[in-house]
């Protein structure tokens, strides 16, 4: 079963009003939405690993509809199975790399905020964190020879963290990083993050792909983000919205989150990226339209698993479970069947006697994961087969029209993601 996890954006936000000091306040928010904050002993620090200026060694090729880079890779195979070319891939990366400072004007003096970000394409096309752009006033990116540009918002998807901005630069000025994908990633494959950690300029730290399929909360409080790609190279406030990336330089994941392992500090090892095939998809759309479109089901779920099943005497050992149903909601008519009780393991209570969804369309659903990656394949308004097993242990499909998660984030029904 799930255990609670504190994660925080890797956003650093800084607080600029008259007698601060020369001091910054990163503010961290939790799992639970609730505000942390610390304060960073140094002073604003200086751009300490500004990447080299020399030319790129391989010029990018065609971009894909939603403008994402699609070259060959830009170090031309990883070092060996245990290491990688971690200066290779900063030499060729670092470049396309970029700061992004958030910047407001208030009645109480300025704030803003500071993230990463990197470039798609030569048509100024940049990625990066929706935490790190929203409630933005104005954009402005900063590139590794100084230059520093006004950025226009394109769109932004708290629900799955991924914003899309641009700059106006002469596509010579601009140096594309490859986007790779996150589908072929393994456990242990060495990774590479860059950004601007406390606004130490284009920092590059190095480690493995610790585990797959993660499952963390999207900044919107509604949602859920499947498959994160969590990882034990360095991630700190400031490298929000940064590249993750394998041996081959290719871009995998968007630095989001990490764990702070309760103590509200710095990085612990416990990382957490986008995963990059999520990522074109929202791109794709958000290039588009500015907007991103995300099916929803209506209901809350908790997972199945054997201890659960043991104590409940349910007749399967796997899948997922109807906790609740939402009112007026896509699932509210389609025959799905809600919990009606409830029982306590170790001191949590979980809602019991609803349907166990074991399939969805074509997919077997052991876990709440399964549901969601299934949802990202389907749009608002598609009607999708559910299998479910019944209390008595009896089997059902039942179809459910699926509604648009902006309806879910207007009620804000945390308990229902954008899959479910």
């Amino acid at each position: 079963m799930s255990t609670t996890r504190l994660l925080v954006p890797v956003a650093a936000v800084a607080l600029v009003a008259g007698g601060l000091g020369a001091g910054g306040v990163v503010a961290l928010s939790d799992s639970g939405s609730s505000t942390r904050t610390i304060t960073v002993e140094a002073a604003a620090a200086p751009a300490v690993s500004q990447a080299p200026s020399q030319p790129v060694s391989q010029e990018t090729a065609a971009t894909t509809a939603a403008g994402a880079a699609t070259t060959a890779p830009i170090v031309p195979a990883a070092v060996g199975t245990t290491g990688v070319d971690v200066a290779a891939i900063y030499r060729e990366a670092g470049p396309g790399v970029v700061r992004i400072d958030r910047v407001e004007t208030t009645a109480n003096g300025a704030s803003g905020g500071l993230g990463s970000g990197f470039v798609i394409d030569r048509d100024g096309y940049i990625v990066t964190n929706a935490h790190v752009v929203d409630g933005a006033g104005d954009l402005f990116v900063s590139f590794s020879d100084d230059t520093r540009v006004k950025a226009k918002l394109i769109g932004s998807d708290l629900a799955t963290d991924v914003a899309l901005i641009k700059v106006d630069l002469p596509a010579s000025a601009l140096r594309p990083i490859p986007l790779g994908d996150s589908a072929s990633v393994q456990v242990g494959e060495p990774v590479v993050a860059i950004g601007n950690p406390f606004g130490f300029d284009r920092t590059v730290t190095a480690g493995v792909v610790s585990a797959l399929a993660r499952l963390i909360e999207a900044p919107n409080g509604v949602t859920s983000i499947p498959g994160a790609i969590q990882t034990d190279a360095a991630i700190n406030q400031g490298n929000s919205g940064g590249p993750l990336l394998n041996a081959r330089g290719e871009v995998i994941g968007i630095n989001s989150q990490i764990n702070t392992g309760g103590t509200g500090e710095g990085n612990v090892g416990i990382g957490f990226a986008v995963p990059v095939d999520l990522v074109k998809s929202v791109v794709a759309q958000l290039r588009e339209s500015g907007v991103a479109r995300h099916a929803w089901l209506g209901v809350s779920l908790s997972e199945v698993d054997a201890t659960l099943a043991e104590r409940a005497k349910l007749p399967v050992k796997t899948g997922v479970m109807v906790g609740s149903i939402v009112a007026g909601g896509p699932a509210a008519s389609s025959g799905l069947r809600e919990a009606n009780d409830q029982i306590f393991l170790d001191g949590q209570a979980y809602s019991i006697g609803g349907d166990v969804i074991v399939k969805i369309g074509d997919r077997e659903v052991k876990d709440v994961v399964d549901i969601r990656e299934a949802m990202l394949d389907l749009k608002p308004g598609d009607t999708v087969p559910l299998e479910v097993v019944r209390a008595d242990g009896s089997r059902a499909t039942v179809n459910v029209t699926l509604g648009d998660l902006a309806d879910a984030q207007t009620e804000q029904q945390s308990s229902q993601g954008f899959a479910p």
